[in-house]
């Protein structure tokens, strides 16, 4: 009995402690709970500090926003980490901060510093915002290294590999497989232009005989993986769509993913397009087809004929083939032992200009690699007659007549230097009466950044942009050179022309002197059957 008494006594003093648990658990959470919200509203009071905070390009004490006046401005996310979100206020200041540069330095940026506004609207055009936080990094790693080298800190490598030559025209490989290795790369350090070509030799080899080859761009920081400008990928066994050999072309970026296919042969008739008025997908690259021919008398006897069509493909396991990947205005080409094969069209952000590798890996024994035709700069120290070659200063005393501005790609040096040996040299130019810059945008390499910074130094005739030069943004490419005609040359006429155009100066000046029109006045080839991308920008 009182045994039962002391186990009655212990159940009811341990249920008693259980309940005493319970409410403390419950008071702890109660308090938890109100202490996260205090921490929310103290975070939600005050934004602009918790993103001053956050903000990777301050580089003192103050407030960037006190002097960037920008309303409703975007913010960009990096798929990398979700919580990391830089605000396109932090990108400008980083882009138009003051900067320690000389006067001369300064001279190319004039249409930078008007853009602005540009900033405030960068989600009015496709890639805008990616074009300017691309830019920001560019700009920060080309002005630490100008800075660098003014305050002397370059040691003895980097003096030599600056005299290296940064963008070579012709890079090769032989013997390219190696032990214990999978995949082969090729760094192509100034990107690629029209009329480059990148050559591989090989031999399909191993169980399947399928290799790809990737030209690849740069990778953002906080990226792991830098984007696919043209996934190659040959697969002589078929896929999941077909048994038989098929090539299939795509694209792939972080954000984005894989982009559409381009299969050859293709999944339907219709989807064969033209690129550089060549087929994305030759032909002679189609499955079996079996045909029955009209039945036919042999005597008094009537028969079928089943007719097979022979497939070709141009990559066969264990033979030999030579294979050319070569840039165009509208994409890039592949050739097989001399055949034309396949075409891939450009996709937006994903231009041959931005390639920085090729990839190649799979089953291959690769036996050559060869770029050629590779985008290079000219060594100023050897240039003849460097000094007629530069551009007239401006005068605020001597009017223009008339402002051209000029359309390259940032890595595209020679066609510069042809257009300054050639229509630049007019008596017009030379005298100061047409004024001509060439307005660029930022590469994402920092090597083209650094060999254009240098160009600009040197002829004095680049206007650089603050946003990567990516084609989806010629509106702003537009804007950039009516700015600098209308608010720093203040010209009476002011046109457009690209680097692959050659310009009778002479005949436009005069052909305007005939006009007597001096404002309200659109000049050239209209074509009136196109129609705009309409693209809503407000200021």
């Amino acid at each position: 009995m009182l045994a039962k008494c002391s186990e009655e006594v212990r159940i009811k003093g341990e249920t008693l402690h259980l309940k005493r648990m319970k409410k403390w658990y419950g008071g702890t959470l109660v308090a938890s709970l109100f202490m996260l919200l205090v921490l929310r509203y103290v975070v939600m009071k005050n934004p602009v500090e918790e993103s001053y905070l956050m903000n990777p390009f301050s580089s003192n004490a103050t407030n960037p926003l006190e002097w960037v006046h920008i309303t409703g401005s975007p913010t960009v996310q990096y798929p990398v980490n979700a919580s990391q979100v830089i605000s396109v206020d932090a990108i400008a200041f980083s882009l138009f901060a003051q900067r320690n540069l000389s006067e001369g330095e300064q001279q190319s940026l004039f249409t930078w510093n008007l853009l602005k506004n540009l900033i405030n609207h960068s989600l009015a055009l496709p890639n805008g915002v990616e074009a300017i936080k691309e830019a920001g990094s560019a700009w920060n790693s080309l002005m630490a290294l100008v800075q660098e080298k003014k305050l002397g800190y370059a040691n003895d490598n980097s003096s030599k590999k600056a005299k290296e030559k940064q963008c070579p025209h012709f890079l090769n490989k032989m013997n390219a497989t190696e032990p214990d290795k999978s995949d082969y790369k090729l760094r192509i350090p100034c990107g690629l232009t029209q009329g480059s070509s990148i050559t591989i030799i090989g031999i399909p080899n191993g169980l399947l005989g399928d290799f790809r080859i990737d030209l690849t761009g740069e990778a953002l920081p906080g990226e792991p993986d830098p984007p696919i400008i043209l996934h190659y990928n040959v697969r002589l066994h078929g896929d999941k769509m077909t048994e038989d050999p098929v090539i299939v072309q795509n694209t792939w970026t972080i954000a984005h993913d894989w982009g559409e296919e381009d299969r050859c042969p293709p999944s339907t008739p219709d989807k064969n397009r033209k690129v550089d008025e060549l087929d994305q997908c030759i032909k002679l690259v189609s499955k079996n087809d079996n045909r029955t021919v009209s039945p036919h008398s042999h005597g008094s006897r009537k028969s079928s004929v089943v007719l097979q069509r022979v497939k070709y493909f141009p990559f066969k396991h264990g033979s030999f083939f030579v294979a050319t990947l070569r840039v165009g205005s509208e994409g890039i080409q592949m050739t097989v032992d001399g055949k034309h094969i396949t075409s891939f069209a450009n996709r937006e952000t994903l231009e041959p200009w931005l390639v920085s590798e090729v990839r190649i890996s799979g089953d291959l024994k690769l036996i050559s690699v060869v770029a050629s035709g590779l985008p290079t700069s000219e060594d100023s120290d050897l240039t003849v007659n460097l000094e007629a070659l530069k551009a007239i200063p401006l005068s605020h005393q001597k009017p223009v007549d008339l402002f051209i501005g000029v359309f390259p790609t940032a890595n595209n040096f020679k066609r510069r230097m042809a257009l300054r040996r050639t229509w630049m040299q007019y008596p017009e130019v030379r005298s100061g009466t047409v004024a001509v810059r060439f307005l660029v945008g930022m590469h994402k390499n920092q090597i083209v950044n650094e060999e254009l910074w240098n160009e600009a130094r040197t002829y004095g005739d680049i206007q650089l942009m603050p946003f990567v030069d990516y084609y989806s943004l010629l509106t702003w490419k537009t804007l950039a050179i009516c700015t600098f005609g209308t608010e720093v040359v203040s010209a009476k006429f002011v046109m457009k022309t690209d680097d692959d155009a050659f310009l009778r100066v002479g005949e436009v000046v005069a052909s305007l002197s005939r006009i007597s029109m001096t404002r309200g006045l659109l000049y050239g080839l209209i074509n009136s059957d196109s129609q705009p991308h309409c693209t809503y920008m407000y200021f």
